[in-house]
Formats: C-alpha cells, structure tokens, sequence
C-alpha cells in the first residue's frame, strides 16, 4: 500500500483562507475527503464541532437533478424553503379560521405563523431568490438559464450550480476541489471577490495563481509525503519556499560534512582498542542520526517537449465576415480573424458565449452559415478538448491506453521517452488509469495528442486538473514552441506567459486585441453580478452590449472599490488600467446623475426596509388582504430598490472613467 502523507497538521480556523497545493496523486483530493468524513486516515484524527456546518464541493459530480437550475440551488437551503411552503399553508389556515367560533383556533395558527415568519426573516428568506439569481449571474447563468432543467445542462454548468448552491448555504466551512476548472475569466473574478470576503473558513484546492493569491491568506503545500504550512498567498509562499529549500540545502550540507567527519574517525580508530568506546557511540550516533532530505529538481515537475513541426503557410486561418451556429441560428456573426504562422493566442469570454463554435469553424469541423473560413496550406492541427480525459480506457494501463491511441510507435521518437517526458517514467506507465489523479489523466491525455509534431496547437482547457509543476512546464514548452497556438483557458497566469493575444467572444461578437490586455483578463463587474459587455478592441468587430444582469438582494448602498471598469466601450484597446479614448462624457452631468441616483437609491432601501418592519407586525397576520397587500408592495419595492442601486453603481463608475480620462 502506498503511502500517500503522514503526520500531516493544520487547523482551519473561522475566518481563515486556505490554498491546499501539490503534485498530482500526492493526496490533496484525499485530505479533503478525510475532513469530510468520506475516507478514514490510517493514523490521527480530524476534530470539529458538532454543529460545524461543511460545504463540500468535488472535483466530480455524482447527483442526479431533478429541477431547474434555480429549484436545484435554492434546495440547498432547504430549511429555509420548507419554512416558506409551511408559511404559505399558516396562510390558507388563517383565511379558513376567521369566524369568532374557531377564533381560539385562528389565534393559535396566527402564533405560530409569526413565529415561522421571525424565523424565516432572521434567516434571509424574503431575499433568498434574489440571491440566489444573483450568485447564478455572477457564475454566468443567464436569466433564462435558471428556469432550464440542470439535467439538460452540461457537467462544467451542472458544476457552477453546485458551487451556486454552496454559496447560498453559507456554511460554516467551504472545501472546494478545483473550484475554477469549469469558470470562465469573467466567472472567476466574480467568485475571487466573492471568496475574498467570505465570513467563513475555506481549504480549497487549486492551481490558479492568480485565484490563490487573491483568495488565499494562507498556503498548505502537500509534498514529498508531508505538508508544510505558509503563511500568505502563492507570491509570498514562493518566496518562503525557496528561503526553505535553500535552507535544507545549506543544513544538508553542514550535515554531511559532519557525517563525513564522523566517519573518518570511525573509520581511523576502528582497531584501536584505547577509542572502541568512542567508535561505538558515534556508530550509533550515526544509526540514530535523521538524514536532511532536499527535494530533487526531478521531483517538482515534469518535462512536455514538443517535436519539431513542418512549415505552414504564412497565414495559417483566416475568417472573412463569418457568421456561425447551429440549426440556423447564430451564435457569432461578423467574425474577421487573420491568425498567422508562429502566433500565439488565447481565446476569452464567458461560457457560452462561442469560444468552442470558433475553434470548431477555424478547424473546419462546422461550416459556416456565412463568409468564408480557410484554413492555410500544409497545416497540421492537434485538438485538445476540454472533455478529452473522458475518452481514456480507465481500464488499461498507462502503456496500453497511449499504445492503443498514438500506435506503437510516435513518429521518430521513443514511447517510454514521450510518456516519462509527460511524468509517467518506470512503474507509473503500468499503473491503472482509472487509478491516477485527475491531474495524472490530462498529462496521459496531452501526451497522446502532443507527441506527434504538428505546426497549430489547439488547447481547449489544458490545465484544468493539472498540478503548478506541470502547469509551469506547460507554459515553458509552449513559449518556445515553433508553431501556431490557439488556447482557450480561464488560467490567467498561463495566458499573459503564452499568449502574444488576444480573441475575445462576447455577446455575439469577436474582437481581436493586438496585446494581452489585463482590463479582458480581469474584467470588472456591476453591482448585479454581471460581466460587462465587449470592451475595446483593436483589430475590426462592433461593440456588444452587456449580457442580462441578474437580480440582487437590496440593502446598504456601498460604493463601487476601484471606481468601476477603466475601459471605454467605443475606444482603442489601450494598456491595462488605461482608459479608451473614446469622446469624454459631461463630468458635471454625470456627477448630477450620480448624486440623484445615490438619493433615490437610499430613499428606496428606506421604503424596503420599511416594509420589512410593517410584515413583522404580529396584528397583519390576523389581516390577509392587507398582509397580501404588503408583500405586493414589498416585491415591488425591494425591486426598484435593486434597479436604482444597479443604475447608481453604473453611473458612478462612468464618472470614474470620464474624470480619469
């Protein structure tokens, strides 16, 4: 049996945020199941309290849904729900029992409503929907989205639901397993902030750099059958753990040289009769002594190599006003894209929104509905999907399944070369599929796609699953490598070391930026939870509008930090945290905006708040058309309220970019 880590020891405290890195297969997924309660340890134990509430979000789903994407959230707080169906039978029990014979009966089922409606208030239950279509919004679910049976939806959507549901519980704990594989760029800085605020404790798992350094406080390294804990995000957890290697580098030295003193004496006065009981005790000196270890290089990552490709033609894609989709609907229309030999770019936008139906027009598996989409002469594609893992016989080995995919043989290369190249060297290639990591398969699944040359790379997801070594690899054998690639990734880290630029897919439209602009890496976010629409461009495409935004709960105003989006929605694509150059709006008008806004949006929290007051009052329960009147007026209210705090929110980061401009 192998033994995964032992004696491995930290705590969880509230408040506290965790990264939990390492290798794939080293036991990240399994620490995470211990906690749970899902697999027993060897050895230990794990304490919490007995009304710690845990979420708990894996890698995989097994469930089977039942409902729309909003029922199946707002299940996981089903206490809440329950409260609220119960209400609404007090409610048809008060309608029944108003005569004076039954009033004993109509006061006690009066009781007990408003002690449910306390408890369902104190709980959140009047703003449970609107926050629960807010959350969805900030995933990227769109309004009609929630209403669509989660069934019908793929695993990575299926995927941001159960994370939705999570984030409405607010449990005391969240234990997240690769929260970000199924997120797009505009999803992930949504739940960054989300994350980055949270009241509770969080251990997650991931190998974003960017997301642990906005989220973490606190990073917990799984490696070489231990765990180590550092103190602050991955920037400083870099530094602590060079610091540390070239500490144990230096102790191992001075211990060896003392070894080696040691042994020279042992070895000089091993006959001398006069030093027997000097040899002895430092022979045991020896036996008893705890050799320093230092991780070899070959430990922390492995190596991608990439062969050398043949030569394509100088333009290797190009697409003349293309318009794309299926079943005669359009997805993307407009599209005029020129991708050149050697180029490297990345593909951003929310999901959905057409990335995938791009790649598919560029690679010549879907036809155009109109334009013309060529691919140039002699070009070689290799296609790594986001779902390519799926394909792998999990009940072949290692060996078995590349042999079965790639033949015999790579072309000019050795199969056990090309496989420990991609980390699986000796005994790793005889292991089981089924029984490696997620991480372990998406190397076994690059490597079958990657060890013939081709001259257009085409990643769809490539680190999704794959640990920081690999992922560093990765991006090192992508850099120098000769050909053409286009890559599609939430991994902002991995885009601004790969990429040269940038194809964004928003609302319809592609727009083409000449430079990796950090404003489309990272983009900003309303008060609703929705992404903003296209930003500026540099190379053809109009201007999309913003997606739908989704309703959030009302409550105290709060200006927006870092004054709003710095991107003009009609200007040239400029350095990130520069604004376009788009015609400057009227400052003294937009300050009027703002400040009638921030007025009426306080005055309509009031309004809101006072009708929470007004449906707490014991003596409206005995009144069912008036109560029914107030929760008209209370929906109605709380609405407008939102609205008001949406348009401020919008208002205020205008004015921030026409003052910056």
């Amino acid at each position: 049996m192998r033994t995964l880590f032992r004696d491995v020891t930290f705590r969880l405290s509230p408040g506290r945020r965790i990264a939990l890195i390492g290798g794939n297969g080293v036991g990240k997924t399994t620490i995470l199941e211990i906690i749970m309660g899902l697999q027993d340890a060897d050895g230990g134990e794990v304490s919490r309290p007995n009304d710690y509430r845990i979420g708990y979000l894996p890698q995989e789903l097994l469930e089977s849904w039942q409902g729309t994407v909003l029922e199946e959230v707002l299940r996981g707080v089903g206490d809440i729900v329950d409260l609220e169906v119960e209400m609404r039978r007090l409610e048809q029990e008060m309608a029944a029992t108003t005569g004076a014979d039954q009033s004993a009966e109509h006061e006690a089922v009066v009781e007990r409503y408003g002690r449910l409606q306390d408890r369902f208030e104190t709980l959140g239950g009047y703003q449970l929907e609107a926050e629960a279509r807010a959350i969805l919004g900030g995933l990227g679910f769109t309004t009609a989205d929630m209403d669509r049976p989660l069934m019908e939806m793929s695993g990575g959507w299926q995927m941001r639901a159960a994370l939705a549901r999570l984030l409405l519980q607010k449990p005391d704990a969240l234990l997240l397993d690769e929260p970000t594989n199924h997120l797009d760029v505009d999803s992930v800085a949504w739940l960054e902030n989300q994350l980055a605020n949270w009241p509770g404790a969080i251990l997650f798992v991931s190998h974003d750099r960017d997301f642990i350094d906005a989220v973490a406080e606190r990073v917990v390294e799984v490696a070489w059958g231990s765990a180590l804990e550092y103190v602050g995000g991955f920037a400083e957890f870099v530094v602590a753990r060079e610091e540390r290697l070239a500490s144990l580098q230096a102790a191992a030295g001075r211990q060896a040289k003392e070894i080696e003193r040691v042994e020279r004496f042992i070895e000089r006065f091993r006959y001398k009769a006069t030093k027997a009981r000097q040899v002895q005790s430092r022979i045991k000196t020896l036996e008893k002594l705890e050799r320093i270890e230092v991780p070899r290089d070959e430990d922390l990552k492995v190596a991608f190599g990439f062969p050398e490709p043949p030569r394509s033609s100088r333009v290797v894609v190009e697409l003349d006003d293309v318009t794309m989709g299926y079943d005669g609907v359009a997805v993307l229309e407009g599209v005029n894209l020129v991708v050149e030999r050697g180029q490297k770019l990345a593909l951003v936008g929310p999901n959905g929104a057409g990335k995938s139906t791009l790649l598919k027009v560029i690679m010549g598996r879907l036809e155009p509905m109109a334009g013309a989409a060529k691919l140039g002469a002699n070009v070689d594609i290799a296609y790594f999907a986001q779902h390519q893992v799926d394909a792998l016989d999990l009940s072949k080995t290692v060996e078995q399944e590349f042999r079965h995919v790639v033949g015999e043989q790579p072309k000019n290369r050795n199969m056990r070369t090309v496989l420990g190249s991609f980390g699986f060297s000796g005994d790793a290639v005889d292991r089981r599929v089924g029984d490696l990591s997620g991480g372990e398969r998406t190397r076994l699944a690059l490597a079958e796609i990657m060890c013939n040359p081709v001259n257009l790379l085409v990643l769809d997801e490539p680190t999704n699953h794959l640990d920081l070594p690999s992922c560093d690899v990765l991006e090192d054998a992508l850099r120098v490598y000769p050909g053409t690639v286009l890559i599609v990734s939430h991994d902002r880290h991995l885009i601004r070391n790969t990429a040269e630029q940038l194809v964004e897919v928003r609302n319809g439209k592609v727009a083409h930026h000449l430079e990796v602009d950090e404003a489309v890496l990272s983009p900003s976010f309303d008060g609703s939870g929705s992404a903003p629409g296209l930003s500026s461009r540099t190379n053809g495409g109009s201007t999309g509008s913003p997606g739908p935004a989704a309703s959030g709960s009302s409550g105290a105003l709060k200006r927006p930090e870092g004054g709003g989006d710095a991107r003009s929605g009609n200007g040239k694509a400029g350095k990130p945290g520069t604004p376009g150059r788009g015609p400057s709006p009227d400052v003294r008008a937009l300050r009027k905006k703002v400040n009638r806004l921030e007025r009426q949006a306080t005055e309509a929290d009031s309004v809101v708040k006072d009708l929470e007051t007004q449906l707490a009052d014991p003596e409206v329960f005995g009144d069912i058309a008036r109560m029914n009147d107030l929760v008209g007026k209370y929906e109605t209210a709380k609405r407008r309220a939102e609205r008001l705090l949406a348009e401020w929110e919008q208002a205020d980061a205008e004015l921030t970019r026409a003052q910056s401009a």
